[in-house]
């Protein structure tokens, strides 16, 4: 296992950056427009802003999948940046950057370590 867990917590947090800077300084207006045409059809925020979660985690699952070189590292650092991302804003606690950053990486991080534990045994 090694420090793969730190790797792999640094670059999904990468991703999460370029995901938000490639969609809001380069692709900001289709992406309004794209969200625009979803809501029409979804008829829910609610569920709007799970679709929208839903392709950040497409993107994080390519990203890592190519990066890592593995499947299973790129499903697995997409579920859990998702079940993060779900379960902050559904605890409705407002964070910082660096807050919001310090919270996906610790908590990505010990997944990591669990998982990559186990899986060395």
């Amino acid at each position: 296992m090694e420090i793969l867990w730190f790797y792999i917590a640094v670059v999904l947090a990468i991703s999460d950056e370029i995901h938000s800077q490639l969609l809001w300084t380069y692709f900001a207006d289709f992406y309004i427009l794209f969200a625009g045409l979803l809501r029409r059809s979804i008829k829910s925020n609610i569920r709007l802003w799970i679709v929208h979660e839903g392709m950040e985690s497409v993107f994080h699952l390519i990203l890592l999948s190519l990066l890592f070189f593995s499947l299973e590292i790129g499903f697995l650092a997409a579920l859990i940046h998702f079940v993060v991302d779900l379960s902050h804003e559904l605890s409705g606690v407002k964070l910082r950057w660096l807050q919001h950053r310090a919270l996906h990486f610790t908590i990505e991080s010990l997944f990591f370590i669990i998982v990559l534990s186990i899986l060395s045994i």
